[in-house]
């Protein structure tokens, strides 16, 4: 069981124990790092979450990556929050994904969208590049945005040859408490290394990266041990990231939300598997430990 899972478990059969949860009551079984209101598919699938945000540019002067952008709920009312580190594709630039910052922010993350040091870094240099962004972040950040976030709660997320990067990212740094690939594209197909629990999202019409040679595999290879799902998009080409995609933010925030903030009330967004048109496919290792 993940370190922060057992802690959660541990918060709620306490509040059983003394009466404080009913069956009636569900929302108050979480743990420590709950913030925001009870979700719904409402609350989830809306173009912006329950959190007002704010944003930064970050140089390009900043070690280790291309610089980019920064962004932060404004409420300092609920204590730190978990930082999650996204990379976009190989020439990409992070414009192409810029509505998921507001959008995971507004839900309480600390999100930096990453530019890359070259337009044509492979997925092992934008993995590295990641982690530099969250040590950035932690250590090196504005005291606006450093004071907000909760350094043992960390993630990553990318797009492409960046979701390629995030899976070098988990396998190199076991300490993230979740990665996020995007119709993610690497030469190496065995993450049998994985500890990090890992959502892959896919699209079922990739041309790029068909998910028959990147996506599936990079999930099977990952150990049955490990948490982890697989998401297929329905019709989807490798783009889908590069527009507004609800699907794919909700489940993505979901998975933040249940593996870097512990936060049980999100549970039944992955588990059972969520049913809608816009899903080809999904696997998981529920019920989650």
């Amino acid at each position: 069981m993940h370190p922060r899972n057992a802690i959660a478990r541990i918060a709620v059969a306490a509040a059983l124990a003394c009466g404080a949860l009913t069956l009636a009551q569900p929302a108050q079984a979480a743990g420590p790092y709950e913030r925001g209101p009870n979700p719904t598919d409402s609350l989830l699938e809306a173009s912006r979450g329950p959190f007002s945000t704010s944003e930064q540019s970050v140089s390009s002067l900043v070690s280790g990556f291309g610089g980019g952008r920064v962004y932060y709920p404004n409420d300092t009312s609920q204590g730190t929050f978990g930082a999650i580190a996204i990379s976009p594709g190989y020439t990409a630039s992070w414009s192409t994904l810029s509505w998921l910052g507001p959008r995971i922010a507004s839900h309480g993350f600390v999100v930096i969208g990453i530019e890359t040091n070259t337009r044509y870094d492979q997925p092992d240099s934008r993995g590295r590049q990641l982690l530099a962004a969250l040590d950035w972040l932690v250590e090196d950040s504005p005291s606006a945005v450093r004071g907000r976030i909760d350094p043992s709660r960390l993630a990553v997320a990318g797009h492409s040859m960046g979701g390629g990067g995030s899976l070098e990212a988990a396998d190199d740094r076991p300490s993230l408490q979740a990665a996020v690939p995007l119709a993610p594209w690497n030469l190496t197909k065995n993450w049998s290394g994985i500890r990090v629990p890992t959502m892959i999202i896919g699209g079922e019409t990739d041309s790029i990266a068909p998910v028959g040679t990147h996506s599936q595999p990079f999930y099977e290879s990952i150990p049955a041990s490990s948490e982890k799902a697989y998401l297929e998009l329905n019709g989807a080409s490798h783009f889908f990231p590069q527009t507004t995609n609800t699907t794919m933010a909700k489940s993505m925030v979901s998975w933040l939300k249940r593996f870097v903030d512990d936060d049980l009330r999100y549970e039944p967004f992955l588990c059972p598997a969520p049913r809608s048109s816009a899903i080809e496919e999904y696997r998981d290792t529920c019920p989650h430990s």
